[in-house]
């Protein structure tokens, strides 16, 4: 057994989405005494997903009841959950990590798995949060095929909402682009393919000011034109918002290696620039951050932390000696 910090933990996995419950359930396979810090119920965004069709083994799966039957999984496992906020997450000068809540608690441990995943950029107006997973989504490829024949609005004028636009015409009749500008942001080529796809059409310098529906979801936007002042109505079936998104990685206290968006790079091992701060999910720079994704990271990060903790005892002799 490695070495354990003064709480008794081997790893201290921050967050406890997908990610987060899959990481503890491996560290609990490997003998490792983990904690799971989240500062809300297990799932994450698992709990704002109405449905779920895209996780293999499971055709069909409402997203409460997906995480719960991770949490389960990893708590038979000897998963031990804290439900707090963790404010800083700071390596020592011994190596070990000093990882700081909300609540007051500090939790030491040789390694850390960053699992606190991203937060999608929300437009904060009247009707956003009421239907949200009504007919509001920030994920094309989650919700997209709950569209089909839909009429259709993305918000957003960058490569992800161009790029999920255009994904969207795969299920809905129409698909408007909404932009509070005149041009895009998104890369050339995406444009060229939006601009020649006869789903898409775009709506210039209009920003959505409110989001109305009824008892079976989105039925139209509030838009304000930014140049002129006026306001217009879209009749609409769901609405996509891209307008940013942010990994939750401001708590690591010093560099740490990361893209220009902000997400982390790990190695094959999923560890990060800082020896033993360990990434999964969609704290890590990829291609794709899906369910699948994010459980496959996490696999590699908590087998990763058990070979690491096994190589630090390897070096604490040599270390003792000289």
């Amino acid at each position: 057994m490695a070495e354990r910090g003064s709480n008794g933990y081997d790893v201290i996995i921050v967050g406890a989405g997908p990610a987060g419950l899959c990481a503890a359930m491996y560290a609990g396979r490997g003998m490792l005494r983990a904690l799971t810090i989240e500062r809300g119920a297990p799932g994450g965004e698992l709990l704002n997903t109405d449905l779920i069709e895209d996780y293999i083994g499971f055709p069909s799966i409402k997203g409460w009841e997906l995480a719960e039957k991770m949490a389960e999984h990893a708590a038979r496992f000897g998963a031990t959950f804290a439900t707090d906020t963790v404010e800083t997450i700071r390596k020592a000068a011994d190596g070990w990590f000093d990882v700081h809540t909300a609540h007051g608690h500090h939790y030491r441990a040789p390694a850390v798995i960053l699992t606190a995943g991203g937060t999608p950029v929300k437009l904060g107006v009247p009707g956003e949060r009421e239907h949200a997973g009504k007919g509001v989504s920030y994920c094309a490829v989650c919700d997209g095929a709950f569209f089909k024949g839909e009429v259709l609005a993305v918000v957003g004028g960058g490569d992800a909402a161009v790029e999920e636009a255009d994904y969207l015409t795969r299920y809905a009749a129409k698909v408007y682009i909404v932009h509070r500008r005149d041009q895009l942001r998104a890369s050339k080529i995406l444009q060229q393919r939006a601009f020649a796809n006869p789903k898409i059409e775009l709506i210039w310098n209009k920003r959505v000011v409110e989001i109305r529906g009824g008892a079976k979801g989105v039925e139209h936007l509030t838009l304000e034109d930014t140049a002129a002042g006026g306001r217009s109505r879209l009749d609409v079936g769901g609405v996509f918002i891209f307008v940013g998104f942010q990994p939750n990685v401001g708590l690591v206290e010093g560099h740490v290696r990361h893209d220009a968006a902000g997400y982390l790079i790990t190695d094959e091992r999923m560890m990060t620039s800082i020896p033993g701060l360990f990434a999964a999910g969609d704290v890590r720079s990829q291609l794709t951050r899906q369910i699948t994704t994010a459980v496959g990271d996490a696999t590699t990060a908590a087998i990763a932390v058990e070979k690491y903790l096994a190589a630090q005892r390897e070096k604490a002799p040599a270390v003792a000696a000289s």
